[in-house]
């Protein structure tokens, strides 16, 4: 039964996303596109921490062109800002094996 869990949780995911959809008032022709949504996404941790404090400031650009700048955005979030380096440590794994000396003697 614990096989089927996984695929089953992961199905109701994917249906429950496949009802998300994004306001038209909210994509725009002339807005910004992929590369803005690239270099949004890479400011990421700066632009929250100032928007914190200065109210003129966001860190997600609405309107946008939709689907390319989310994208970008994902990427620049992802691959070259937060993501990229948050998760990188060195592992050093020594292996130490004790072996004892027996003798086996022939009577």
């Amino acid at each position: 039964m614990k096989p089927v869990r996984v695929p089953l949780a992961l199905a109701a995911l994917i249906l429950l996303a496949a009802c998300a959809h994004q306001v038209q008032s909210a994509v725009a022709p002339g807005a910004p596109g992929f590369l803005y949504g690239l270099w949004h996404g890479f400011i990421f941790p700066v632009a929250w921490i100032f928007s914190l404090f200065v109210p003129d400031i966001a860190v997600y650009a609405v309107p946008n062109n939709g689907g390319w700048y989310d994208f970008g955005y994902f990427i620049g979030v992802v691959f070259l800002g937060v993501g990229a380096s948050g998760g990188r440590k060195v592992v050093y794994r020594d292996r130490i094996i004790r072996e004892r000396n027996t003798r086996i003697i022939d009577q």
